[in-house]
């Protein structure tokens, strides 16, 4: 009898030991730094996957994590239920305990993305097209699909996305931040448009639109930018042709390639505000809040006409023989 309960204290004992070595060592492993690859090393989680599926990604990213051991560690912490998908990122030094509370908190890497004012549509795509932690889902989707998804009633994309720069976690799709850009410049435009100054000649906020793109285009220097909106505004309201180049490169596509000939501006196009009256039928490119603003609430004044200085500011004239003055002296090069 002796014997046994030797025996039987001998493993109790064992046991006991052995648990608080598997502990002790449990310990040691989660909050020992894992080896990597790499000093930082990004790596995805997708929906719905479990620990040993989130540590078989990680191994494959770099991140030397023992399956089995971050499988227990998430469950004997209650993580395996909170874990998040989403796009993160290891550094070096990462303990297994840091990495999984990371992905508990969901603790995302996130990157940016800059869409520049006066950025065209066919250059906001080429941008998320050229982004590597966009993911990639419009392939060649046409105009008409895109603005179906996006809810559009406009026939055109140009002009409907919102110059910006746009946070978001790596993986999320050219749709996701398309339709964000959309959103935003759909509320903008809407928000602006209630706000208008009264008695302007357009008949929408789509018009509004339109020539805050040309504004957009035609100056980037602020102090002007109220002021070149009058002109056309002014040009609008006694039927003048706009008589814009922008709108004429616009209309040019491809065959722009540096400067406007004569030729270029007797030429036809939708776009070109030399040949027809009124407002382009579309946008010429993505206006920013500012060139929004001035084409609601342009400077009053007399001006039909303006020309660059060739230092960013223009010169602005009541009439065409004040105007062809200006286009000697700044343009002409003329005393």
């Amino acid at each position: 009898m002796k014997k046994l309960k030797s025996a039987i204290l001998f493993l109790l004992l064992a046991a006991v030991l052995g648990a608080a070595a598997i502990t002790g060592y449990a310990w040691y492993w989660a909050e020992h730094p894992v080896e990597m690859e790499h000093d930082r090393i990004d790596y995805i989680v997708e929906s719905g996957s479990r620990p040993r599926a989130i540590a078989r990604g990680m191994r494959e990213a770099g991140i030397d994590i023992h399956e089995d051991g971050f499988v227990l560690l998430s469950r004997l912490t209650g993580s395996d239920k909170l874990l998040q998908a989403g796009a993160y990122e290891a550094v070096r030094g990462d303990t297994p305990r840091k990495l999984l509370e990371r992905m508990a908190s969901g603790d995302m890497t996130q990157t940016r993305l800059t869409l520049v004012e006066g950025w065209t549509y066919q250059r906001i795509r080429q941008t998320l097209r050229e982004h590597p932690q966009v993911k990639q889902t419009l392939g060649d989707i046409s105009d008409e699909d895109l603005l179906k998804r996006l809810g559009s009633g406009h026939g055109s994309p140009e002009g409907l996305f919102h110059p910006d720069t746009y946070v978001f976690v790596p993986g999320s799709s050219d749709f996701d931040i398309l339709r964000r850009a959309y959103e935003a410049q759909a509320g903008m435009l809407g928000r602006m448009w209630e706000e208008r100054d009264p008695q302007l000649p357009l008949k929408s906020p789509y018009e509004a639109l339109i020539l805050a793109s040309i504004v957009e285009k035609e100056t980037g220097h602020s102090e002007d930018r109220r002021r070149v909106a009058g002109v056309f505004i002014n040009r609008l309201r006694v039927g003048m042709p706009l008589q814009t180049d922008p709108t004429v490169i616009y209309g040019m596509g491809d065959a722009y390639q540096g400067r406007i000939r004569k030729t270029d501006l007797t030429t036809d196009t939708p776009w070109n505000t030399y040949t027809r009256p009124g407002l382009p039928p579309t946008p010429i490119a993505s206006p920013g809040r500012a060139a929004l603003l001035a084409s609601l609430h342009p400077e009053e004044h007399k001006f039909f006409y303006f020309v660059a200085r060739g230092d960013g500011t223009s010169e602005f004239s009541t009439n065409l023989a004040a105007h062809n003055r200006a286009v000697a002296k700044y343009i002409l090069k003329r005393p």
